[in-house]
């Protein structure tokens, strides 16, 4: 069960001494920018430098990212050989991630897989797909699985195979179906205010020091377009 946390209510999935898996609100950044808005990493070592009344700087190792939008589970290292370990498990693309989106329309096929080649401007923040050999080009692949279907929305199970900026989002979007909420990839379709419907639905990893096969699951909030479905149940 849950662990609600006392620095910004984030929910722990699970934690012992090297690893801590968590819920990331939507709308957090996970790492800290030049924008100085609150961020996961802050919030999360804040709360071990509390909770164990740590004297100086906590050890927190970034794993991997999650758009600042998009909300689920998420994994840190609490020491720096749980850090190197998990570093490798990503090289060896040994961190399973599954991910449930909300998309328009329905893909033609309802299972398939994806293989584009994505370009980021970093200055605008805008990754666009691009024919192989573009320079600065990094091939994204990802296989995905349409779990239902509700008048004129989707809802897909995601599974990366590749970890590219925006990837699912822009993905999608390239075979005509943005997902629910996206304003950066899908404006024409969304309206502003409206949430992303992407989420960190599963994490599977083995644990850096027993090797224990490990896999958390977190729920997308019961509210719209989720609750169209009963999304715990799809997998």
């Amino acid at each position: 069960m849950s662990t609600p946390m006392p620095q910004g209510h984030i929910p722990i999935l699970f934690e012992d001494n090297h690893v801590l898996v968590v819920e990331k609100p939507v709308n957090i950044l996970s790492q800290a920018d030049d924008s100085n808005d609150v961020d996961m990493l802050t919030l999360l070592k804040q709360d071990l430098k509390i909770r164990y009344e740590k004297p100086g700087n906590v050890f927190l190792g970034l794993v991997h990212r999650l758009d600042r939008p998009v909300g689920g589970a998420m994994v840190f290292a609490k020491t720096s050989k749980a850090a190197s370990r998990l570093s490798d498990v990503v090289r060896r693309h040994e961190l399973g991630k599954l991910y449930m989106a909300v998309v328009h329309g329905c893909p033609r096929k309802l299972q398939g897989d994806l293989t584009h080649y994505l370009h980021k401007d970093t200055r605008t923040n805008i990754v666009r797909t691009v024919p192989a050999g573009t320079a600065g080009a990094k091939e994204a692949r990802l296989s995905y699985e349409v779990a239902s279907n509700s008048q004129d929305l989707s809802l897909i199970r995601v599974r990366l195979h590749t970890g590219r900026p925006h990837q699912i989002r822009v993905q999608m979007q390239a075979i005509g179906c943005p997902l629910y909420g996206d304003q950066k990839y899908g404006a024409n379709w969304n309206r502003p205010g409206q949430q992303i419907a992407l989420w960190s639905f599963q994490l599977s990893f083995p644990h850096p020091t027993t090797k224990e096969y490990m896999e958390f699951r977190s729920i997308p909030p019961r509210e719209f377009p989720w609750n169209q479905w009963d999304v715990a149940t799809m997998v």
